[in-house]
Parts: C-alpha cells; structure tokens; sequence
C-alpha cells in the first residue's frame, strides 16, 4: 500500500503563485542584476571615449568589417538556440543535440574573432592602460567575452548530459530554455555593444 501510495504521489513542482517555475524567474532575475553591470559599463564607456589625450583612437582602429562578422556569428547562433529550445520542447533529442553543438561552435568562433580583434589592436598600440578609449573598451568587450565563454561551457555541460543515460531529465525542456534565455540575453547585450562602439560616430 505504502508503495502504491508513493507511485501515484505527483512530482514536486517549482511553480510560482503565476504559474511560472521558479527557477525561471530566478533567470530572470540573474538577467536583470547583469543589465545592470552592463549598464554601467557602457555608461562608462559613453563618458570616456572621447576623452583620451593621446591615441589610437576609436575612429583610428576599430575594424568593422571583422566585427560585423563577429556579429553576424553570434546572431546565427542565436537562431541555432531557438532550434535547440525547440528540439528540446517537441522531444526530437537528435534536433537539440545538433543544435546545441552548433550554439557552441558559433560562440567558440565569436570569441575567436574577439581575441583576433583584440591582438590586432595590442599590435597596433592600443592596450588596456593606453587611454581612456581603451582601458573602457577592453573591459567592456572583455566582460561582455566573459559572458559568452560562461554561456559555451554551459550549454557544453548540457550537451554533455544530454548524451547521458537519465539525460536531463523530465525537466529537460526547462533547462535547455534557461540556457536559451542567458545565450539571447548575452546576444542582445552585444548588439546593444556594437551599435554604441562601432556603429555611432566617433
């Protein structure tokens, strides 16, 4: 009887007063503290950037042909994440799995064009404590960087269980879709990045 009991007592559920699992909204939450941080730096960056007193300056080195590329990865990968949330929500593991490994060899290759921009640059004399242009830039793009490399280890660590006997579980589509809000955050957060840096006028 007591094991009968227990095989129809219902799965422990992480839901809200709304509906939505918790560990969602702590998602969100973790976001939200980030746009902070972000926000910071950009401001930051916005008060500096014209300010140094020698150079390289921003209209001197900045290359946008090799950051639009850069850019043009990180959205693709954005779209193989959504295949991935998809694939994982409508049970086709083969769709996800792809999909997931595709995310990440996309975010691998970003962070290859960031360390080719970010030589280049050294090359051509602009470092971290050169002016203020580049000590704001370098940890702007260098923390931003941070956040991607988080995000590959991430989903490689659910790619990895995924390829796992158990898997990841029944809660499967929930964290494949967690991992997809921090990867969407992390490309918005970029674009908002290369239109202030490279797009608007220096």
């Amino acid at each position: 009887m007591a094991a009968a009991a227990h095989e129809t007592q219902p799965a422990t559920q992480h839901h809200t007063t709304m509906g939505i699992d918790n560990r969602k909204v702590l998602m969100w939450i973790f976001l939200a503290s980030e746009c902070l941080f972000f926000g910071a730096l950009i401001s930051t960056y916005l008060i500096f950037k014209g300010d140094s007193l020698v150079g390289p300056y921003p209209k001197e080195i900045l290359n946008i042909p090799v950051t639009s590329a850069s850019t043009f990865v990180l959205l693709m990968s954005s779209l193989t994440m959504v295949l991935a949330v998809y694939g994982a929500q409508h049970g086709r593991l083969g769709m996800m799995k792809v999909m997931l490994l595709a995310t990440v060899l996309l975010g691998i290759g970003f962070l290859g064009f960031q360390a080719y921009e970010f030589t280049e640059f050294v090359h051509e004399g602009l470092g971290l404590t050169t002016n203020q242009f580049g000590s704001s830039f370098f940890v702007l793009t260098s923390f931003h960087g941070a956040h991607v490399t988080v995000g590959v280890l991430y989903l490689l660590s659910l790619l990895l269980a995924s390829n796992r006997r158990t898997g990841l579980g029944h809660d499967r589509a929930l964290h494949i879709d967690l991992a997809g809000l921090y990867w969407h955050f992390v490309d918005v957060i970029w674009i908002v990045i290369f239109t202030i840096i490279y797009l608007i006028p220096n």
